[in-house]
């Protein structure tokens, strides 16, 4: 692994920590590390985000998630969630779809959730987080296409909470099937510098991770 894909990786990794007992002090730490080897984010829990953003003061963008981490929230809920964040200062969204529509195939139900916060987001970058691991083939399909009608930023994988992450099949599939303005964001069991760079070249813009920062330190003259 040469330096040159080290800087690669960590430019597009958004460095995470969305552990339920996660402290302040821990996520100082992930902030500081996210502008130090510089990361396109730092995803964190909403209850930080005020805090995160004063702590970076601009030299780092904040993300946080909506309807995490099962994404059976009303509507309504995940709007109001989506309005908090960005009111204090969160520049990018990772919200969850609703599954169990997936599974009943009320797929206009999805578009409205999906359309309205894409509406509510404006200039903040959303990434709609959409479980790969639970869904067959002709869903992820489908749900390329409403996230492409939608106008999203991004397609992600995986919250990392549930039965598994991303695959490189799921990667290629979801780059084969989105429209040409919308990224797609591998997240979920990426533990290796030589799987994140991988992912990249499937055609990934975006790394959800925990442990990118830690394996690339021996690279940089970060300490």
């Amino acid at each position: 692994m040469n330096i040159t894909d080290v800087k690669r990786i960590l430019a597009a990794t958004d460095h995470t920590l969305l552990r339920p007992t996660a402290t302040f002090d821990e996520i100082t730490k992930l902030l500081r590390e996210g502008m130090e080897f510089g990361c396109a984010s730092c995803c964190i829990p909403a209850s930080y985000v005020d805090e995160a953003v004063e702590f970076v003061d601009g030299a780092l963008p904040i993300c946080t998630v909506i309807g995490f981490p099962n994404g059976y929230d009303t509507t309504g809920s995940k709007l109001f969630q989506v309005e908090d964040a960005l009111e204090g200062g969160a520049a990018e969204i990772d919200m969850v779809i609703n599954l169990g529509w997936v599974k009943d195939e009320l797929w206009d139900l999805i578009y409205d959730e999906i359309e309205q916060i894409r509406d509510l987001c404006d200039d903040a970058i959303l990434k709609v987080i959409i479980e790969t691991s639970e869904l067959e083939e002709r869903e992820k399909i489908h749900l390329c296409e409403i996230v492409t009608s939608c106008e999203a930023d991004y397609i992600k994988t995986s919250t990392g909470f549930a039965s598994g992450g991303a695959t490189p099949e799921d990667v290629r599939l979801l780059c084969r099937h989105v429209g040409p303005h919308i990224g797609v964001k591998a997240s979920g069991g990426i533990r290796t510098l030589e799987d994140a760079l991988a992912y990249l070249e499937i055609g990934a813009g975006r790394l959800g991770a925990s442990s990118l920062v830690k394996l690339a330190r021996p690279y940089l003259d970060v300490k």
